[in-house]
């Protein structure tokens, strides 16, 4: 019972306060553009199922929180359309019934009846609303606790890798790789890991001179997750310095911290692109997308690293999971932002292409092709979860464990 109560602790209640967070945001996102356009709102949920907790504001909109903890939605008055684009004829229908009920003015509080440049703001404020968190978040972060950087300054390098072909030398003080400045080893890394294969023009200081240097990672098996399951990633065989100047810790402004923050977002924003092209190219077999476990399991390594940071009070402790959770959440609320903006009918995105396509033809999408479109992208959403799903549990070696079980 001990050992449930554990995992529950490290694992499942730091998921849920990021989820709850990120989802929060972006539905709070539609709400308030939804408001500033005077759109009536019927209800906005926290969750799905069956009500746990719920109240009603002054104007009539419902505020509830759901017992299953896996996402939320906002229901403008109105809104029985699965895919919340109807076609002329519910248009119609829909508004002979407000004519009859609420008369003529009672139109311009309804969402489908909203000009269309309201209507897609009011879509696009959810994933809006998330890079605005993510953005927010890092430059807190940045502004006041600063951040921990490496500089990357090379500290060894492997015998025969890619960068001992190159003429990598320890010492060199990496500048740039593809143009793009590089001042933390870090950021190195994320640079390199996703490039396997591609040449890399990269600008080193050596002994007061820039040299320039042209290396090309190769796929090499890196571990990842508590069982140590592989995974390929670009590798250049090149090792931190160990210098203890070279560790440090960079200090923001205000102004700076924004800017910090903004720059997080874009990288990651940046990084996925990236990806998803190579995926698209073939280069990448999609092997690190990762889904709900993957978030589970995250959180649960952010807690446990920030339990045996150690700190020695539970003030300390708690700080530090509190940090380190915020920079999950930062990450996550990218994630989820970016992802309601794919051209898939069931999300944001999907609604966006719809508007894009009343606004060239100057009618809504045949109730039947939204219907279909509506299937189509429900199926890829179901595909993508069992896809990055299988990727969690090959990843946190779920498969392995299960047979050891039976042998």
């Amino acid at each position: 019972m001990l050992g449930i109560a554990q995992n529950i602790a490290t694992y499942t209640l730091p998921f849920l306060a990021v989820l709850t967070l990120v989802i929060t945001v972006h539905e709070l996102g539609h709400l308030l553009v939804a408001r500033l356009c005077g759109v009536a709102c019927d209800r906005f949920s926290i969750g799905f199922g069956r009500s746990l907790l719920s109240w009603c504001d002054k104007s009539g909109m419902e505020w509830r929180v759901g017992w299953i903890p896996l996402g939320g939605y906002v229901r403008f008055s109105g809104d029985e359309d699965a895919a919340s684009v109807p076609d002329a004829e519910d248009l119609a229908e829909l508004r002979t019934q407000v004519l009859a009920k609420e008369g003529p003015q009672a139109l311009r509080r309804y969402f489908h009846f909203k000009p269309l440049w309201q209507r897609a703001l009011v879509v696009a404020a959810g994933p809006a609303a998330n890079f605005i968190l993510a953005i927010a978040i890092f430059a807190t972060l940045a502004l006041t606790i600063g951040e921990g950087r490496l500089r990357p300054r090379v500290g060894d390098v492997a015998p025969a890798s890619p960068a001992a072909v190159a003429g990598f030398r320890t010492g060199d003080m990496i500048l740039s790789a593809d143009g793009r400045s590089i001042d933390d080893f870090e950021a190195l890394e994320r640079f390199v890991v996703l490039r396997s294969g591609d040449q890399i023009n990269f600008v080193v200081e050596r002994a007061g001179q820039n040299v320039q240097l042209v290396a090309t990672p190769v796929r090499k098996t890196k571990t990842s997750g508590p069982k140590g399951c592989p995974i390929g990633l670009g590798c250049l065989g090149i090792g931190p310095s160990r210098i203890r100047s070279d560790y440090y810790t960079a200090h923001f402004t205000f102004p700076g911290a924004i800017v910090e923050g903004v720059a997080k977002t874009r990288d990651i924003l940046g990084t996925t692109l990236h990806y998803l092209g190579r995926i698209v190219s073939g280069e990448e077999s999609g092997d690190q997308l990762s889904g709900p476990i993957g978030i589970l399991g995250a959180s649960g390594q952010v807690t446990s690293a920030a339990i045996h940071y150690g700190a020695s009070d539970m003030l300390s402790i708690s700080g530090r999971v509190g940090e380190l959770l915020l920079g999950l959440a930062g990450f996550l609320s990218v994630a989820v932002g970016f992802a309601n903006l794919l051209p898939i009918p069931v999300l944001d995105g999907g609604h966006l292409l719809f508007y894009g396509y009343e606004a060239i033809a100057r009618r809504p999408l045949a109730a039947r092709v939204q219907a279909a479109g509506y299937r189509v992208g429900f199926a890829l959403l179901v595909g993508l979860m069992l896809f990055v799903t299988w990727n969690d549990l090959q990843r946190f070696n779920v498969f392995h464990l299960i047979g050891g079980l039976f042998s």
